[in-house]
């Protein structure tokens, strides 16, 4: 239910790799949480809180990345961590288990997109990360989002522009711009398929009772050289970008494509030392009122 991916990336209600790889997308994930970790923690610092929550839910958690970063910015609050998918669930667990925080985490299965929510009990602070453009009824879940809330509590809601850029635009050598057309032919998908994502949230967050306190863009762009994770990241991306837009990609761009995708091949992403991540976020923090 995260991050969005295909992107946003992210964390997710109803994504749409879930079902057909949802061992991938639990990677991805991973790779993005690792990636994006700063700029995750530099929104956590950005919260306006009025007072540390002790009790925080993650919608549409993915895997933790939320998760994680809530608990280290706020170290007694525990997080209600939750989503659809019961192996990113697990996995979740198995990594707060690692880290020595199982006991500040419960894990809850649900779709978001239902009528009635479990009981998420009244926390202090509810985030979502990537989640909330997958909602086949937004304004309905902020609603319930504003429901749940304690009174004066905070909502903070995440979204990425997409899927990151990795390639220097002259890039690859046969087939400059390669990535900038695979990106126009998502968007295309994206909006026949998933209309809210990009979307202005301040208006429907106001619609929905809250006060937005505050809006950001948070400005992504890593150089490749920083992390290792990145090759990799770059690799599972343009896998989920391959299977979105093959059809409306030239063959001579799709051939492009399959080179860069080809681990073992001479063209191969992984062998590239000119990537980078280069992504915007936004964050929306909304007060309920008392």
């Amino acid at each position: 239910m995260t991050h969005g991916h295909p992107h946003s990336p992210g964390h997710h209600a109803h994504h749409p790799d879930h079902a057909a790889d949802p061992g991938g997308q639990a990677e991805i994930l991973d790779l993005d949480a690792e990636v994006l970790a700063e700029h995750t923690a530099s929104i956590t610092a950005w919260l306006p809180v009025e007072a540390s929550p002790r009790e925080i839910v993650d919608l549409g958690c993915g895997t933790g990345a939320g998760t994680f970063a809530l608990l280290a910015r706020f170290p007694e609050a525990h997080v209600t961590a939750v989503d659809s998918s019961a192996e990113h669930l697990q996995r979740l667990r198995e990594k707060a288990g690692a880290d020595g925080v199982e006991g500040r985490v419960r894990t809850v299965r649900a779709d978001l997109d239902a009528a009635d929510w479990p009981d998420l009990g009244t926390p202090g602070l509810i985030w979502a990360s990537a989640s909330m453009h997958h909602m086949a009824e937004p304004d309905r879940t902020l609603r319930q989002v504003h429901d749940v809330l304690a009174p004066d509590g905070l909502f903070a809601v995440v979204e990425l522009a997409g899927f990151p850029r990795f390639l220097p635009p002259d890039a690859p050598e046969e087939r400059p711009g390669l990535e900038e057309r695979c990106h126009t032919a998502t968007d295309h998908l994206h909006a026949e398929h998933v209309p809210h994502r990009g979307a202005d949230w301040g208006p429907m967050l106001t619609a929905a009772g809250f006060t937005v306190e505050g809006a950001r863009t948070v400005e992504v762009d890593i150089e490749g050289a920083r992390t290792e994770a990145i090759p990799r990241y770059a690799l599972g991306t343009l896998q989920r970008i391959r299977g979105a837009a093959a059809e409306s990609l030239s063959p001579e761009d799709l051939a492009a494509l399959d080179q860069l995708l080809d681990t073992d091949g001479p063209r191969s992403i992984l062998r590239r030392t000119d990537l980078s991540v280069r992504t915007e976020r936004k964050v929306w923090a909304a007060r309920r009122g008392a």
